[in-house]
């Protein structure tokens, strides 16, 4: 199993922190409330334990569950205490009405991440398209990913495994900006054609 360690304290922390101790991995969580990162490490259960903000995380697989205006300017003022993490982004770069993605064309949330770590740090894009409601009600759903180093998509699609979820390798890195590109369009057809979020993106394999 992995060691985790989850920068933020909302529902996909809850959440995935949640799976990830059912599934038998070690799990910190990372907030700039130390307060409440113990509450929710205490909620949780399962030995998870709060870290410190802005040290060098405990776990393997860094899961950057903040919204994207902050994931830079947090990866950057971390530093080197990501050195040799793999750093999962979980993060959605839709704008405010789901209209349109606030990167510039070329690149992706995940790149830009990719960017202000130190280079012995490799960024996956994982758990973009999946809800976290919908991650929450348990069973087993689709979760697609991206990155550009085989060791750190190997360590992730594990992790994804343990927790009863299937990986779908979609790709280099620069896949990141249509994965995003997903989640703006589950956010469109759940204010639209769908009329809710009570629903999931899986792919079905004909055979």
């Amino acid at each position: 199993m992995s060691s985790i360690s989850i920068i933020g304290l909302g529902g996909m922390t809850r959440v995935i922190g949640a799976r990830a101790i059912e599934g038998g991995n070690s799990v910190e969580v990372i907030g700039r409330d130390a307060a409440k990162a113990k509450d929710l490490a205490a909620a949780l259960g399962g030995g998870a334990t709060a870290g410190t903000f802005g040290t060098a995380p405990a776990g393997d697989l860094v899961i950057l569950a903040v919204p994207y205006a902050s994931a830079v300017p947090i990866v950057t003022q971390y530093g080197d205490a990501l050195a040799g993490k793999v750093i999962i982004d979980i993060t959605n770069t839709s704008n405010a009405d789901a209209t349109a993605l606030v990167t510039p064309e070329g690149t992706s949330g995940a790149q830009e991440i990719a960017k202000a770590v130190p280079a012995s740090a490799h960024v996956v894009k994982a758990f973009n398209t999946v809800f976290g409601h919908i991650l929450a009600q348990g069973g087993s759903l689709d979760v697609l990913f991206a990155g550009d180093d085989a060791h750190a998509k190997a360590s992730v699609s594990a992790f994804i495994e343990s927790l009863g979820l299937r990986p779908l390798d979609a790709g280099g890195l620069e896949v990141a900006r249509w994965l995003e590109g997903v989640g703006l369009v589950m956010i469109s057809l759940a204010n639209h054609g769908v009329g809710n979020f009570n629903f999931s993106l899986g792919v079905n394999l004909s055979t």
